[in-house]
């Protein structure tokens, strides 16, 4: 078996695996074909050890010696998107908190400039009404196309300022109780998160090691229409058909998981130095282009402005982020 490079070994570590549970589809009574899902508070529950220790990656340093570098998950954004066909059942607290959510305006920014400081202002959009969606044309059909929103938020806070994931899920959830109890089935294709991952210390310590500063920024589906399975039939006319199978999980290794994996499905770097991340005659630089290209792609259909993703692309000291 060959040996994960550095980039595949991170790549592996940021991937959750969320337990899961699989229901009948109504289109087969005989129930020999089930979907599998999962609950967003089980999703996060998989970030719990990890925001408050971070998660461990093996590296292979350039001179040959291992260590474990440890990272610690943010939460960088998400849009939740409810099918509008969903009929799932949902009790009465989720339904008023729904409707809550969705009524909602954009919050006001000048309370959070006062309470963080004028150079670390925090701007949140934590939950819109359906007017301050990200269909600025007002156009019907892309909101229909996307479904409901329910929740989005976007950090624009400096790193040092930031709240590890789960304590930031805490709080939204305060006023969004469908953070924590809304299925996978229930969410539209549209629904996704993006996770900054910065580096915390790595073990055994080897001093100041420049490349291990890399910070990295994963996108992942939340929706059960963008399990492996289908994602890599969404795929196939891509040349680099390979590398998508070993980022979304081979076949094989998905039907042996206990849960369901979410791999990221785009990627974008910070402070990539040397070729740490990059090991010359793999398949690493092709991975970086091919998983930055479709983090581009999927926000620009979605017409979202992400500001750790325009940070990280616009301060990248490498050609993956100015060649795009």
């Amino acid at each position: 078996m060959t040996t994960p490079t550095n980039l595949q070994s991170f790549l592996h570590a940021a991937t959750p695996n969320v337990p899961s549970k699989r229901i009948r589809q109504r289109c087969n009574p005989v129930g020999k074909d089930r979907t599998e899902y999962f609950t967003l508070g089980d999703l996060w529950e998989c970030y719990k050890e990890w925001s408050a220790f971070g998660t461990g990656t093996p590296v292979v340093l350039n001179n040959g010696e291992d260590v474990v570098q440890y990272y610690v998950p943010y939460l960088s954004a998400i849009q939740i998107y409810i099918n509008k066909s969903s009929t799932t059942p949902r009790n009465t607290r989720e339904d008023s908190d729904l409707a809550e959510c969705e009524s909602e305006s954009w919050s006001d920014d000048s309370e959070s400039d006062k309470l963080s400081g004028s150079n670390h202002s925090c701007k949140i959009w934590d939950t819109t009404s359906p007017d301050s969606s990200n269909d600025q044309d007002g156009s019907c059909p892309m909101r229909d196309r996307l479904g409901s929103l329910y929740l989005q938020y976007y950090e624009t806070c400096s790193p040092c300022w930031r709240s590890p994931l789960t304590n930031k899920i805490t709080d939204l959830a305060q006023n969004c109780l469908g953070l924590l109890t809304l299925k996978s089935i229930d969410l539209s294709p549209a629904s996704w998160m993006a996770i900054a991952w910065y580096p915390i210390y790595h073990i055994p310590t080897k001093g100041n090691v420049k490349d291990l500063s890399t910070c990295f920024l994963t996108y992942h589906t939340l929706s059960s229409s963008f399990q492996a399975d289908a994602a890599l039939e969404n795929y196939e006319d891509i040349p680099c058909s390979g590398v998508v199978e070993e980022i979304l999980g081979c076949k094989s290794k998905e039907k042996e998981s206990d849960g369901v994996a979410l791999p990221p499905f785009g990627l974008a770097s910070y402070k990539m130095q040397g070729d740490l991340w990059m090991k010359p005659s793999t398949s690493d630089h092709e991975r970086l282009m091919y998983l930055y290209s479709a983090a581009d792609s999927w926000l620009k259909q979605l017409s979202v402005q992400h500001h750790d993703f325009s940070y990280f692309t616009s301060h990248s000291t490498m050609e993956i982020g100015l060649s795009l």
